[in-house]
């Protein structure tokens, strides 16, 4: 499942986390993201998964397209413990 601009913007919002701090982690130029979340172009899928999986490290679950649009979440943490 790729991940969207949306998706991308409201992940980082959760874990409070800036576009610098997201590229950081993500090893994704800022600019990139920037570009990105703003929707004036969608990365390569090697770039759109190395952000999937720094937000997915981090804690966020993404949730498919299930009728009621694709969103996201914090994993269960219960299942951590």
């Amino acid at each position: 499942m790729a991940i969207t601009r949306d998706q991308c913007r409201a992940a980082r919002a959760l874990l409070d986390w800036t576009q610098d701090q997201m590229a950081e982690r993500s090893a994704v130029s800022k600019k990139t993201l920037a570009d990105f979340e703003a929707g004036r172009r969608v990365p390569y899928d090697r770039t759109l998964t190395d952000i999937r999986r720094a937000f997915e490290e981090a804690g966020i679950q993404f949730i498919p397209e299930n009728g009621g649009g694709a969103g996201l979440r914090f994993k269960d943490r219960k299942a951590d413990a």
